[in-house]
């Protein structure tokens, strides 16, 4: 598929018939059901599971769930994990269940946590970046969205707590399927020429080039790299087409590209990525590279 992609005219921006098109093209893989709302109902027992809105796009129909500390306390910082914005980035999803499951007992005391583990069940059900609108959730974290109801629920939930946030920890993958499907889709969706990149191989961070927190992003390395490799930097100093700027570190700027990470105007925020396609990698290393990220990130808040 490089270069080209099967909808749409070259050169041209999509309309109604092409979207159509790549609609009809996408087939549910997997339940959202089965693999995320029946985890976050076993954690009903030791958490408060909040339903925080609802994903219509008919005749499928999603109710987003968020799962917060049961014993909230007001005079406790707050931290956020988001993950699943991108559906198919599944380490996200499948890591901040195992966190929940397995470590966020540990800071009951210390913080008040509210976990989203899944915040596109669409996507996630066909293993997509995007929406059903053909829309990125993760450029659309902004006042008044309207093609991304995935994101403007997030925002409404977050929204009464802004100030109060320590921490945003964004669950992320990068893939080989970028490369193949999601970018040559981005490029024939806008019009634009599909230009090739690089995939790095290994675990990264990006930071808010607004508030970088550069010793905050690497003690999150540091203990990821005790579970899985670090992505090095290209032959140009670069991963993705962004300069390093600390081992395994990049910065957007969050705000700006509407990113999820910039939403709680938190004091510390990242976004992980991780490679699950590595010949360096399993599945479960991804997991626990999310959940190490999560752990560290929340520790290294703590002690500051």
């Amino acid at each position: 598929m490089a270069g080209s992609y099967p909808i749409g005219v070259p050169g041209q921006a999509w309309g109604a018939t092409e979207l159509a098109a790549w609609r009809a093209r996408q087939r549910r893989q997997r339940s959202y059901s089965e693999d995320v709302v029946s985890a976050i109902e076993r954690l009903g027992a030791r958490f408060e599971v909040v339903q925080y809105g609802r994903i219509e796009y008919p005749p499928d129909s999603y109710p987003l769930f968020a799962v917060r500390s049961r014993d909230w306390r007001d005079g406790l910082p707050c931290v956020l994990v988001t993950a699943g914005v991108h559906g198919y980035e599944t380490s996200g999803v499948r890591g901040a269940l195992l966190f929940l499951d397995r470590e966020a007992a540990r800071y009951a005391d210390r913080v008040n946590l509210l976990v989203a583990p899944c915040v596109s069940p669409w996507a996630y059900e066909r293993i997509q970046r995007w929406n059903a609108q053909a829309v990125d959730p993760n450029r659309a974290f902004r006042e008044h969205s309207q093609q991304a109801p995935e994101s403007a629920a997030l925002m409404r939930l977050v929204e009464p707590l802004r100030g109060r946030f320590l921490l945003h920890i964004d669950l992320h993958e990068t893939t080989d399927s970028d490369e193949t499907e999601f970018r040559p889709a981005l490029a024939a969706r806008d019009g634009k020429p599909f230009e090739p990149g690089q995939i790095p191989d290994g675990f990264y961070l990006v930071g808010d080039s607004e508030n970088p927190q550069l010793v905050f992003q690497s003690a999150v390395i540091e203990a990821v790299r005790r579970v899985t490799h670090i992505a090095p930097a290209d032959a140009r100093g670069q991963i993705i087409g962004s300069p390093v700027v600390a081992p395994g570190v990049i910065l957007y700027p969050f705000r700006e590209l509407g990113l999820c990470a910039g939403i709680t105007g938190a004091r510390y925020t990242t976004t992980t990525e991780v490679y699950p396609d590595s010949p360096r990698a399993t599945p479960e290393q991804c997991d626990e590279a999310q959940v190490a990220a999560v752990c560290a990130a929340i520790d290294h808040a703590l002690s500051q």
